[in-house]
């Protein structure tokens, strides 16, 4: 048969292609763009007809409708790998589950532990060779795509097609495929840049030099890091990051992201997954230049050991005076998750002239207006993102230190001094009482 006639005979309605769920199933609805909106619509019109029913996705922003139908839970349950805002909303309300996990261990832990009955993804359309490209879902589609028992497929026309490896699947591979309309692809929106931002920037430009590879983290300080650096003058800059976000787009666009002195991989951009504005979509779209992989190599720290001069930027929500790192929650409330610092910390420790920054600022204000440290004496409920043993240097608007290598009193000196100044005798006092401040330095 034809590529033509095959498509032809495996194409569906949305509501006919989600009969093949039963009940009890595991379903994935992947990544971010690769969320499939129709097969979801009508996945959750199947709600009287289905139990315990479980889904698996992550950086979703929604609406999910299987979730939104079905708020007591009796037929839908879903899984999130790493929480967006919407994800983090639902979380709040009892909807959404973590499932933790390190990004380099995902497909592994789908090949060697996990059962997916069901695998529905959305893609660009199928080329001249029967080929759908997995878009900005690379990172993690193929590994889910093959150990799945079924696979749909989305057509959605507006994904961009990308280059790399694994990133496209062939129709011989599919069960299924889905056409219908889609709204424009979901940008994802960033705060505007702080004075904060811009302090913590400035202290991290020093450390990077012509020629340094860059991972840029989830969220808003790495990416305002990364247009400030942009600015620098800094040149001949390489990309090897699990997200590609509009930080690289601005490198580009600067003229300073050339890629060309990589020691691993050179004039490509090597990246896993992709988030961000129309513009980086665009960029993104047949570019040769950009490699999307699978996560397992991405995020390996044997391959990121290899790059010279690997700078990984990424931020928290709190420390500990340990040195531990949390970066997902906020006690035990769930914000976010795991994902990839912990493979860039080893990564970059492994690389020769590599370094590893965690940002925040050096303080917080809560909803009731009361503002907090984010430097504390220990963490209680908080969930360690990055141990006390993979700590390297830590980023406030107050300075940068390096806890490689130093004792338990060396590191509370160094956490204190880029502390607020507002809390550094409180969390001396708490040192003192916790036995790892020096008497000496009273």
């Amino acid at each position: 048969m034809d590529i033509k006639s095959e498509y032809r005979a495996k194409l569906r309605t949305a509501e006919e292609a989600v009969k093949v769920v039963k009940s009890g199933d595991w379903v994935d609805y992947f990544t971010a763009l690769g969320m499939p909106v129709l097969l979801d619509r009508a996945l959750a019109k199947r709600r009287d007809e289905l139990t315990d029913v479980k889904i698996r996705g992550n950086l979703l922003f929604g609406p999910i409708e299987c979730v939104e139908c079905d708020p007591q839970q009796e037929h839908f349950t879903y899984n999130s790998w790493h929480c967006s805002s919407y994800e983090r909303k639902l979380a709040d309300k009892g909807l959404c589950y973590y499932i933790p996990m390190i990004f380099r261990n995902l497909v592994p832990y789908y090949r060697h532990f996990l059962e997916v009955n069901v695998a529905m993804i959305s893609v660009t359309s199928m080329d001249e060779h029967g080929y759908f490209n997995l878009s900005t879902s690379t990172g993690i589609a193929k590994g889910i795509l093959d150990k799945a028992n079924f696979v749909i497929l989305e057509v959605n026309e507006r994904l961009p097609r990308v280059h790399g490896f694994d990133e496209v699947i062939h129709i011989s591979e599919v069960d299924l495929i889905v056409e219908g309309e889609h709204e424009p692809l979901t940008e994802l929106k960033l705060p505007e840049t702080t004075p904060e931002d811009i302090k913590i920037a400035e202290q991290i430009i020093p450390f990077i030099k012509d020629g340094s590879a860059l991972q840029l983290g989830i969220g808003g300080m790495p990416n305002a890091v990364g247009k400030m650096i942009a600015e620098s003058g800094i040149k001949n800059l390489g990309m090897h990051t699990e997200l590609c976000c509009d930080a690289y787009l601005e490198l580009d666009r600067a003229g300073v992201l050339t890629n060309r002195k990589s020691s691993l991989q050179r004039d490509k951009g090597v990246y896993g997954i992709a988030l961000g504005s129309r513009g980086l979509y665009e960029w993104l779209n047949n570019n040769p230049g950009l490699h999307a992989c699978p996560l397992e190599y991405v995020n390996s720290p044997e391959i990121i050991g290899k790059i010279d001069d690997m700078i990984s930027i990424n931020s928290c929500i709190s420390a500990d005076l340990y040195g531990q790192v949390s970066a997902e929650s906020n006690g035990t409330r769930q914000i976010s998750g795991t994902g990839g610092q912990l493979d860039y910390l080893t990564g970059a420790a492994m690389s020769k002239g590599g370094k590893a920054f965690i940002c925040m600022t050096s303080t917080y204000t809560t909803k009731d207006g009361v503002r907090r440290s984010r430097i504390v004496p220990t963490f209680s409920g908080d969930i360690v993102t990055s141990p006390r043993s993979q700590s390297y240097f830590i980023v406030t608007e107050f300075g940068v230190v390096n806890l490689v290598g130093r004792s338990t009193w060396e590191r509370a000196e160094l956490l204190i001094s880029v502390a607020h100044p507002d809390f550094r005798q409180e969390l001396i006092e708490a040192a003192d009482k916790q036995h790892i401040w020096r008497r000496s330095n009273k």
